[in-house]
């Protein structure tokens, strides 16, 4: 069994919340838009997957892919920025997730929380929002669950706060 914190949308924030909220977690999964500094403060405390976002520079899409595919206790991840949800896709991946969907695919630039099932591709799509504080987005969110046997559990939406109001 394994235990994920999922992140996106820190532009260059990050709280002592989510490393709190992320302590008990085996691995930490960033969708991108990391901003400055955010991955090693992240490493600090956590082994880091993750993707470069529109906003990352040469040094993070030197470290991070756009796109970062795995396999972790027998489910096969798909994790990228850009790239939509169920029944909008975007352009770029729509045709490679129809022929090889996922089991998870995790998505952030939206800063829009959603988590939903994609019936037709038999796949789970996850954007934890934002955990920043740069956006329009009202509050500020994590996600936390586990995966054992390809099998999701015990996902849990975490608030962090409103995004202009930053409680230590």
């Amino acid at each position: 069994m394994k235990k994920v914190g999922l992140l996106s949308d820190t532009h260059g924030f990050i709280d002592e919340k989510v490393i709190a909220h992320f302590k008990s977690c085996d691995e930490v999964w960033h969708a991108g838009d990391f901003g400055a500094d955010v991955n090693e403060e992240l490493e600090k405390h956590f082994l880091v997957r993750g993707v470069y976002g529109n906003i990352d520079g040469q040094k993070l899409r030197t470290k991070y892919p756009e796109h970062n595919k795995f396999s972790i206790e027998g489910l096969k991840v798909w994790i990228t920025h850009i790239g939509g949800y169920p029944g909008n896709y975007d352009l770029k991946i729509k045709n490679e997730i129809q022929i090889n969907s996922p089991g998870l695919f995790i998505c952030g630039h939206s800063h829009i929380l959603k988590v939903m099932p994609d019936k037709k591709l038999n796949l789970l799509h996850i954007n934890p929002g934002a955990a920043g504080k740069s956006g329009f987005h009202i509050m500020r969110t994590i996600v936390r669950f586990q995966i054992e046997n390809s099998i999701i559990k015990n996902l849990e939406v975490i608030e962090l706060g409103k995004r202009g109001v930053i409680e230590q």
